[in-house]
């Protein structure tokens, strides 16, 4: 049966209003997804009946609230393959990263490499950038080919017996390239590197093993996911998270503190200090569980449609460049328009009720990999509709005719 998207729309509250007096046509998902009514829901739920601080609480509501964070945290489990004891939650995936990258610096030394790529967004480079600017460590940069694939030769080639770390987008943020992550993971390993892949683009759009992928860390955040900001995942293999020191300190971390001595929780409490971000967990939680209710197979089908339409109806547009063409991409089209600056064919679109994305998406060694400044992004999500698809052509091709 195909993918109804007219249906889940209707459990959109927002796509029900109009901008400017058009109907609401959201293509930023990319950046951030809307909420169906049962994230809204859950966390209205939890703060008008049963709200208190979690852990450290005996009384009712305490416990009722300390069951729905867990619950959380094991629908994530459940969601990418992991046990619960390697969820860590955390602020986002660019906290997920810094977490990391900051236990991991402790074992590294001046002159230790660590390999990205062209493609990672500013949340995969800049933690990186840290330990390099203050421990010496080499940053080595993985090659993008003109279609916007990652050169997996180059990849291999760059490997070494320095290389620590190799970290690396799951899905492009920009281009909507898919990486094959476990083919890198592989090679990586192989080379005795440990893995972190950012699947923040990935895990919408796709089911997610992390036991096949064999990453010793995967990160995402919940409000691409369709749940709420301010929440975000580090999967750990146990005996990585076991390994590293914790991130920050305060409440709920440690196993016992005295005037002469402090010990720590086990993961994945060790790393979630203070009052953690309960209704944002429950929020993602639910999320989860209602994203894990759908075909996800059809909902991927149905946005490799829509980005089929929208290509087919620009066909022929001597105007548009496109910025990432690789073989089975996801539904993220990013996009420059002959003579205009990004940010004025964004302005111009909203006027049509159409939203996009205008910058360097968090991605600027990209940028200049294909000798741009900023571009233009549409990212379609399960909620979007070949009407709206049809639209977007519509309106980038007037917005155009203002540059002409």
């Amino acid at each position: 049966m195909a993918f109804d998207a007219e249906a889940i729309r209707s459990q959109f509250p927002i796509l029900s209003r109009q901008v400017h007096g058009k109907p609401l046509i959201y293509l930023d998902s990319a950046a951030s997804a809307q909420k169906p009514r049962a994230v809204i829901d859950a966390m209205t739920r939890a703060m008008e009946y049963s709200y208190a601080n979690v852990h450290r609480g005996l009384h009712t509501l305490a416990n009722e609230t300390t069951d729905a964070y867990e619950a959380a945290r094991a629908s994530v489990a459940r969601f990418i393959g992991a046990d619960v004891n390697e969820i860590v939650f955390t602020k986002g995936a660019t906290e997920a990263i810094n977490l990391v990258a900051s236990g991991l610096g402790a074992t590294l030394q001046a002159g230790d490499e660590i390999l990205i790529t062209d493609m990672e967004h500013h949340a995969n480079i800049v933690p990186w950038h840290f330990l390099r600017d203050r421990l010496g460590v080499v940053l080595k940069w993985a090659p993008v080919t003109d279609q916007g694939v990652l050169d997996v030769e180059a990849f291999q080639r760059l490997l070494g017996p320095r290389t620590r770390i190799v970290a690396l987008s799951h899905m492009s943020n920009v281009l909507g390239t898919i990486n094959p992550v476990k083919t890198l993971t592989r090679m990586a390993h192989d080379a005795g590197a440990l893995v972190l892949l950012d699947g923040c683009q990935a895990v919408v759009h796709q089911s997610v093993d992390v036991r096949d992928l064999d990453a010793d860390f995967y990160v995402f955040s919940g409000h691409k996911l369709y749940g709420p900001t301010g929440i975000g995942v580090l999967y750990g293999k146990a005996e990585r998270l076991a390994a590293l020191p914790p991130y920050q300190g305060g409440g709920e971390m440690i196993a016992q503190v005295s005037r002469d001595s402090i010990s720590y929780a086990d993961p994945p409490h060790r790393f979630e200090a203070g009052t953690p971000a309960i209704l944002e967990a429950i929020g993602l939680g639910a999320a989860i569980e209602w994203l894990s209710g759908l075909d996800r197979e059809a909902v991927a089908e149905h946005e490799a449609v829509l980005y089929a339409r929208v290509r087919e109806g620009l066909n022929g547009a001597n105007w548009l460049r496109v910025i990432g063409e690789a073989p089975g991409k996801g539904a993220i089209l990013t996009f420059t328009v002959a003579g205009a600056h990004a940010h004025d064919v964004a302005q111009i679109l909203d006027r049509y009720g159409v939203a996009i994305r205008a910058g360097t998406h968090c991605a600027e060694p990209l940028m200049t990999r294909f000798d741009i400044t900023s571009s233009a992004r549409a990212s379609f999500a399960l909620y979007n509709t070949p009407g709206e698809a049809d639209a977007f052509v519509d309106a980038l091709t007037r917005a155009q005719a203002f540059f002409a």
